[in-house]
Order: structure tokens, then sequence, then C-alpha cells
């Protein structure tokens, strides 16, 4: 089948830039091209753009610190928020040289999974915090895991599959009771529920442009004023020295209007992408039998939907979708490609029957009633059809 139409359901894996946020970073590629970096006027009116755009980061992170000069230094510009995660947990582990652990939680993001196993590897001692049916934290066993030899938490500030959100604020305040620093990961959250760093004890923060409608290859690390920072990538002078390389300018004034316009629309955007989510859910709720919305649904994201169609192959589902121009995910954007249930869906104890026919729904700003209507109405016929010939279904049934 044939079809022009894109509705386009996957945010969580990446936002579509917004129009006016390539305005904003097009003039840096063929006309304002200067290097930060260079002495003449042409360089450093680039470099008061860039802190131009630090500031506007830190307003939508709610960071109100600024140096004499104004500017927003416990800001780093990165690349995406992997690096800004490994960036982080590096830095903690070197400023607390005498402890070698790092509690986190087993539902992270590979950035931070993926750099626990190598830490593991070179001998850092590593605890997983495990998370109930609805993805919520065991804050009981996190009290327990954070001793006197841990360097670092970190826990995610909303999980990529599901949208539960975790209690960071009353962690970090846990970490630091032990003597220890707190890094969160706020890639989902960033733009969809509101941050106020202020306000919490929070030592390390990341985020990535592109969950966000700025560019691909941009992201943030926030680093508390007051903390020893080392960092992952040395180089020149850039980022006050703790981040070596050249700026990505056109991505860094992107990120700071993206951030800006987040800022501004956050209640409104939240309050209406949750209303479109429910009345989603709803009407599969009401037309399809066996499934089941994953999370914790009174404190996620506004935005995303995890359903789990019982007895049929999640990766059959997306396949008829995209006949019809519906982009959705079977996980997170990293773990596409395995036949495996996501972590995610393991550590929260879904069946496997379940687990392997989970869909996830990433709502944006971009997005329609009547787009998620019409994919309301796509899908009961489309697992009618699946279950129609699975064995699986049969069993169950």
């Amino acid at each position: 089948m044939e079809n022009h139409r894109i509705i386009y359901l996957d945010n969580n894996a990446t936002t579509r830039v917004d129009p006016e946020v390539f305005r904003a970073m097009e003039p840096f590629f063929c006309e304002r091209y200067g290097n930060p970096s260079s002495i003449h006027r042409f360089g450093g009116e680039v470099a008061g753009d860039i802190e131009a755009a630090r500031c506007r980061v830190a307003e939508l992170l709610g960071a109100g610190f600024r140096d004499r000069d104004g500017i927003a230094t416990e800001i780093i510009f990165t690349s995406c928020g992997t690096e800004g995660d490994n960036a982080a947990i590096n830095a903690a582990f070197a400023a607390r040289p005498g402890r070698n652990k790092l509690v986190t939680s087993a539902v992270e993001h590979p950035g931070v999974l993926a750099y626990a196993r190598e830490l593991i590897r070179r001998g850092r001692q590593v605890e997983f915090i495990p998370v109930d049916h609805c993805g919520r934290l065991d804050l009981e066993k996190l009290a327990a895991a954070i001793d006197d030899n841990t360097a670092v938490v970190s826990l995610m500030w909303a999980n990529n599959e599901t949208g539960t959100i975790f209690p960071v604020a009353e962690a970090a305040r846990m970490a630091h009771a032990r003597g220890a620093l707190f890094h969160t990961d706020a890639v989902q959250a960033a733009g969809k529920v509101p941050i106020n760093l202020d306000g919490t004890e929070i030592d390390f923060l990341s985020i990535s442009g592109h969950k966000l409608h700025a560019p691909k290859g941009i992201g943030v690390l926030f680093v508390r004023r007051g903390i020893r920072f080392t960092p992952l990538i040395y180089g020149g002078h850039q980022e006050r020295m703790r981040r070596g390389g050249t700026e990505n300018v056109a991505s860094i004034i992107a990120l700071g209007r993206a951030c800006e316009m987040a800022r501004l629309a956050l209640p409104d955007e939240t309050r209406e992408l949750a209303r479109i989510r429910d009345r989603f859910e709803a009407a599969l709720l009401a037309e399809i039998p066996r499934i089941r919305i994953n999370g914790d649904l009174d404190n996620r994201l506004p935005n995303t939907s995890s359903v789990s169609f019982e007895c049929i192959e999640g990766e059959s589902i997306l396949m008829l979708l995209d006949q019809f121009g519906i982009c959705a995910s079977s996980g997170s954007a990293c773990t596409t490609g395995s036949l495996e249930p996501s972590h995610v869906l393991t550590a929260m104890g879904i069946p496997y029957h379940a687990a392997h026919g989970t869909i996830r729904f990433s709502l944006s700003k971009f997005n329609t009633e009547e787009e998620v209507d019409f994919v309301a109405a796509t899908l009961p016929p489309i697992i009618a059809r699946l279950r129609s010939i699975s064995p699986y279904w049969e069993e169950q049934k």
C-alpha cells in the first residue's frame, strides 16, 4: 500500500527540528560562520551568541547562577546526552577519588548502562536498583545501596520507554546524605516537565537537543558550581577548559532557541499532549482486548504511551503501521532491531507474551488529535489480523 502521509509518533527517538529553531541557526552556516575562539570581532560576536544561548538553556533548567559577566557557567555544551552521561559519571569518580561505586537503576538509557558495564570491566563496583511493575524505583533499596563507597548515583529523570518519572530530587538528597554526588539523565524530561535545578541538590544533569526540536549532535551537561570537574574530552580552551573541541555553533544557537520556546510553551503543551495521549489510550482500551498500558500512569511524561498487545510481535505491528505511514517504536531507538523484549520491560516484570508485543507511541507539539484518532482507528484491525495467525493467541485465549 503506497501512502505518502506520515504520522510521526516516535518523538522519544527524535523530534522534528522546529522551523523557528532552524531559522535561528541558519545564519551561522554561511553568514556568521566565525570561530568563537578567534580574537577578531567576527568571531567574538559569535562567542556572544553562544553565551546568550547558554543562558536560554539555563533558564529552561532553572539554573539561575550567573558569574560576574552574566554567564551561565554551569552549562557545558556537548554533542549529545550520552556524552553528558559519560562525562558526568567520569567527573564524579574523579571528584570522589576514595570511592569506587556507581549506583544506578536497571532501566537506564544505554548511555548510562553501557558505561556502567565498562566501569565493571575496569574494576569499579556498580549496583543496579530494581523497579516495580509500573517502572517505579524501589527507594528503600536505593537508600540501602548508597554507602560510604558510593561516588555517584545516576538516575534518569524520566524513562524513555514508559515515561515513568523518577523522584530525582529526593534521590539527590539521599546521595548527598552519604557524601555521594548525583547525576540525572534528563534527556526525555527537558521541555516536557518543569525543571528547577536551583530547588534541588542535583549535581549533574544531561540533555540532548534532538529530543526537544533542536538538531541532532548537540547536548548539554549541567555541572553545579563548586564541583571539581574533570573533562572527558581534552583539547583547547573551549567551554572554560571543560570540553575541548571547536563549538558546534549553529546547533548551540538552535538549542538555545529550542529551550526558550519550550520554556514559554511548557504549561500549555504539557496539558494538550496529555489530553491527546489519554484520548488515544482510551480509544485503544475500548476497542482492543488484552492490552495493557505500561508505566506509572499517575506520574509519567505527558507525551508517552507504552502499550502491550498480548500474543503478537511488536515488529509485525510496526511493519503494518508503516504501510499506513505511521511511525512508532517497539522500544527505545537504541535497542530497536533486537528480537528480545527491552531491558526496561524485563526489569518491570512484564510477561514475555506482552512485552514482545509492546509499542511505544510518543507525541510532540506537531501531532494533532486527528492524527492520533486515525492511528487509534487503524490499530484494531491490525491487531485482529495478527492475532488471527498467532498460535500464541489461540493458546492464551
